[in-house]
């Protein structure tokens, strides 16, 4: 008989911030802390931990209610509601800024918390990366996504390990037409990166192992200003990435963020910047409120219970990338207003650029070439 099933969702949520938008303030984690233990004693929960990325409340739940449960959904609203609740009254900035709707209505997905969820058989061994981003879109994940799963110079399982072998599919949303396509790799690789390398109208949800159809990984691919219409805060997206046992290495699955790849969002969610991995204490980004950051918090599950985090990105072979992200930044600032720094002006017009810029379209006039 097979083992019960497992759910692992991470949903996250900004609700506010202090001292500018580089961490949570220590009583909304507490209050979030609060909110899943209450859970867990009811056993609605089997697990939690609650982290955190820059300015995002980050909640990871494990529990046997399957993929997009209202009660899950309604417990994470819940408790960022609560957290709101603090936030006001510590006049924290941007207090409940996530939360797009008045009320819960069954399903967190289109009211402004990124969710990432999968639902598998634990195995023997079951080790789970989760990683939470700050000040960056939900495409941020198609790079070291493609790197875990469909390059070989990244994997070496995908050349020597006959459970990986045979490739993964990905699922690809297409975040403006909200349709998605299912690309099998290696050989539909090519098609893949037309859509990989538009991150910011296309972005994989999860990505699946060919030869039975096992859940790999797991991103939030929601973008606030579509949901919106406006721009209301960064998506800052969060992913969940199982490792071993016929899946990429967790040191394959890190070795995909050694580059600094360049990801929309940092200040105003207007610009352009390299993700910058960094350990827990260190995913405070300030500089032009950024570069911006990605923690990685790994985990064993045993019967559903999270053994850990471990600190991934608390590695001094990351120093290098560090160090990269960080002449990268340097160089992209010296842009200033102009691209390829400032986001093209179809990526910025859910921002307050074309408030200012309405005020001048009366002043031009038709002239000659």
């Amino acid at each position: 008989m097979p083992s019960q099933k497992i759910t692992l969702s991470v949903i996250k949520a900004d609700v506010g911030s202090y001292t500018g938008h580089n961490r949570v303030h220590p009583a909304l984690l507490e209050k979030a802390g609060e909110s899943l233990e209450a859970a867990k004693t009811k056993k609605h929960i089997v697990d939690y931990y609650v982290g955190r990325c820059g300015d995002d409340i980050d909640l990871i739940m494990t529990h046997r209610h399957g993929v997009d449960s209202e009660a899950i959904h309604r417990l994470a609203w819940d408790t960022f509601m609560a957290c709101t609740t603090v936030a006001k009254r510590l006049h924290l900035y941007g207090a409940g800024q996530d939360l797009l709707a008045d009320a819960f209505a069954g399903n967190v997905k289109g009211m402004g918390p990124g969710v990432a969820e999968m639902e598998f058989v634990e195995r023997p061994s079951e080790p789970i990366v989760v990683f939470m981003a700050d000040k960056c879109s939900p495409g941020a994940w198609n790079f070291p996504l493609y790197r875990m799963f469909a390059d070989p110079f990244t994997s070496a399982g995908l050349v020597i390990d006959p459970k990986m072998h045979e490739g993964f599919q990905f699922s690809v949303l297409d975040a403006k037409k909200d349709a998605i396509i299912v690309l099998k790799c290696p050989e539909e690789l090519y098609d893949l990166l037309i859509f990989l390398g538009a991150s910011n109208q296309f972005m994989i949800t999860d990505v699946r192992r060919r030869a039975d159809g096992e859940i790999a990984a797991a991103a939030s691919t929601q973008k606030l200003s579509l949901i919106a219409g406006k721009y209301v805060g960064k998506d800052d997206p969060v992913m969940a990435v199982r490792c071993q046992a016929g899946l990429p290495a967790v040191g394959e699955v890190m070795e995909a963020f050694t580059f600094p790849h360049l990801v929309d969002g940092w200040m105003r969610g207007s610009h352009c910047g390299p993700l910058m991995p960094c350990a827990f204490d260190e995913a405070n980004p300030t500089r032009f409120d950024g570069p911006p950051r990605v923690v990685a918090a790994g985990f064993q599950l045993a019967d559903g219970q999270l053994v850990g985090p471990v600190d991934l990105f608390d590695d001094p072979s990351f120093d290098e990338t560090r160090r990269k992200a960080n002449e990268v930044a340097e160089y992209m600032r010296r842009h200033g207003p102009f691209q390829p720094h400032r986001l093209p002006l179809e990526e910025m017009e859910y921002t307050t650029l074309p408030q200012v810029m309405g005020r001048l379209k009366d002043r031009f006039k038709a002239g000659k070439r």
